[in-house]
C-alpha cells in the first residue's frame, strides 16, 4: 500500500509539475516514471527495468503498422489528394446549409479516412478551405472551430494508429476494430455537420454553393476514386485475409507514392524531406508507446490499477455509473494526456471492469477512442486544436469560444457510443469478426 501510495504521488505530481512547464507529454511521462522506479526500486534496477519495459513496449510486430501509415499520412498530405478529396465533399454537401463549412467536415472525414490522422487532416484540409471560406464572409474562428472539430474523425474510421495502439494493449483483433470504428466515425462527422446545420440557418448569408452539373459533379468524384480507393484495398485486404494489418500498412505506402507520381505531386527530391517527416513523428509516437509501457510496468507492479478498480467498483456497482465515472476520467485525463499513452495507461486499469458487466472489447475501444478525440481539441495538450489554430492564423481563446456547441454535440454522441452498442457492434457482428 505504501509503494503504491508514493509512486502514484511521484507520477501524478511529477506528470502534472512537468505538464504545467510545457514539457513534452513523453518527457513528463519518462521523467515521472524513471523518478518513481528509482524511489521503489532503487538506482540499479531503476535502469534495467525501465529500458526492458520501454524495449519491450515498442518491439511489438502490430506497432510496424504506425510508422508505415504515418508515412502514408505524410504522402497523402503532399501528393495533392486532399484538394481532390476537398472537391468531392463539395459535391456532396455542396447544396446544404454553410455548405463550405460541411464541406470542410466531410473532407476531415474522408481525408482521415484514407490518412488515420487528425493533425494531418486539420493541417492539409484547413489550408485550404479556411481562406475559401473567410471570403464567403464565414467568421475565421468559427471556420477554424469546424476545421478543429471535424479533424479527429479520422482517428475512428480505419485505417486508425490509436485503434492499432488498443489492440496491442486489449489483444482485441485490428480488423474488428477497424470495421466498428466506422459507426463511431460517422456519428462524430454527423456531429459536427449538425452544429453547423444550425449555425447556418440563423445566418442566411452562408448560403450554398452553385449547383453543379450532373456531369461535372461525375468527373469531379470519378478524380477522388483512386485516393478513396487505397479505404477499399487496406480495410477490403484485410477482411478478405489476404494480408495482415502490417502488411496493409506497407501496400499503403506503395499505392500513396505511386498515386503522387501519378498525379506528378510528389518528385524524388521530395522524397527525403518526406521521410524526414514520417520518421520524426514515428519517433513521438513509438516515444509514447516506451515510456507508457514503462508506466504501465510501474503502475502494474505498484498494484495502483487493482486500488483505482477497488475504488471504482467501492462506490458503486451500477453498470451504468460506472461507465459514466470511466468517461468522465477519460475526457479529463485526455486535456492533459495525448491518446497514444492515454489508451496504453488506462485499458489495463478500466477493460477488465467493463468486461465483468458484459461489454466486449471492441465495444470498450470505440468508447474509448471516442473519447480520448475530444481531448485532441481541448486545451491545453489539444494537438488538434493548436494546429487548427495555427493553420487559421488565430490565437486559441476565440477558437476555444467557437468550439463550446461541437463539445456539446460530441459529448452527446460519446454517450450514444457508450450506451448503443449496436452502433461499434453491428458491422463487426455481421462481417464475422466477432461473435453475436
Amino acid at each position: 500500500m505504501e509503494t503504491a501510495l508514493l509512486a502514484g504521488l511521484i507520477l501524478l505530481i511529477g506528470i502534472a509539475v512537468l505538464i504545467i512547464l510545457s514539457v513534452p507529454i513523453a518527457v513528463a511521462i519518462g521523467v515521472s516514471t524513471v523518478t518513481a522506479i528509482i524511489a521503489v526500486l532503487g538506482f540499479d534496477r531503476a535502469v534495467l527495468t525501465t529500458s526492458q519495459q520501454v524495449f519491450a513496449g515498442i518491439n511489438s510486430f502490430t506497432l510496424l503498422a504506425i510508422p508505415f501509415f504515418i508515412l502514408a499520412g505524410v504522402l497523402m498530405n503532399n501528393g495533392g489528394i486532399a484538394s481532390r478529396l476537398i472537391d468531392a465533399a463539395k459535391v456532396l454537401v455542396g447544396r446544404a446549409p454553410g455548405s463550405l463549412a460541411q464541406t470542410n467536415i466531410v473532407a476531415n472525414a474522408l481525408f482521415g479516412s484514407v490518412s488515420g490522422a487528425a493533425v494531418a487532416a486539420a493541417a492539409a484540409v484547413g489550408t485550404v478551405m479556411g481562406p475559401r471560406q473567410a471570403k464567403e464572409g464565414y467568421d475565421r474562428s468559427f471556420a477554424a472551430a469546424v476545421n478543429v472539430a471535424s479533424a479527429p474523425s479520422g482517428m475512428l474510421i480505419p485505417p486508425s494508429n490509436t485503434f492499432i495502439v488498443y489492440s496491442l494493449v486489449s489483444s482485441t483483433s485490428i480488423a474488428a476494430l477497424f470495421v466498428a470504428g466506422y459507426g463511431p466515425g460517422l456519428l462524430w462527422a454527423l456531429a459536427c455537420m449538425t452544429v453547423v446545420y444550425f449555425y447556418a440557418r440563423k445566418r442566411p448569408e452562408l448560403k450554398s454553393t452553385e449547383k453543379v452539373s450532373f456531369a461535372v459533379a461525375i468527373q469531379t468524384l470519378l478524380k477522388a476514386v483512386p485516393s478513396l480507393l487505397m479505404i477499399v484495398i487496406v480495410i477490403g485486404g484485410i477482411l478478405a485475409g489476404i494480408f495482415t494489418p502490417t502488411e496493409s500498412a506497407a501496400i499503403a505506402v506503395v499505392y500513396c507514392l505511386a498515386l503522387g507520381f501519378i498525379y506528378k505531386t510528389i518528385r524524388v527530391k521530395d522524397l527525403p524531406g518526406i521521410l524526414l517527416d514520417a520518421t520524426k513523428t514515428t519517433a513521438i509516437v513509438m516515444l509514447l508507446v516506451g515510456v507508457s509501457t514503462a508506466m504501465s510496468w510501474l503502475m502494474s507492479f505498484a498494484r495502483i490499477p487493482d486500488l483505482i478498480s477497488d475504488s471504482i467498483l467501492g462506490l458503486t456497482e451500477n453498470p451504468t455509473i460506472i461507465l459514466i465515472l470511466m468517461m468522465i476520467i477519460l475526457l479529463i485525463v485526455g486535456t492533459f494526456m495525448d491518446p497514444t499513452p492515454a489508451i496504453l495507461i488506462f485499458t489495463p486499469i478500466f477493460l477488465p471492469i467493463v468486461m465483468e458487466f458484459g461489454i466486449h472489447p471492441v465495444h470498450f475501444g470505440t468508447m474509448i477512442v471516442f473519447n480520448l478525440c475530444v481531448g485532441t481539441i481541448t486545451p491545453p495538450v489539444g494537438n488538434v486544436l493548436f494546429v487548427g489554430a495555427r493553420v487559421a492564423g488565430l490565437r486559441i481563446e476565440p477558437v476555444i469560444q467557437r468550439l463550446v456547441p461541437f463539445f456539446i454535440s460530441l459529448i452527446i454522441g460519446l454517450f450514444v457510443v457508450v450506451f448503443v452498442p449496436q452502433l461499434s457492434m453491428w458491422l463487426p457482428t455481421v462481417l464475422g469478426l466477432v461473435a453475436p
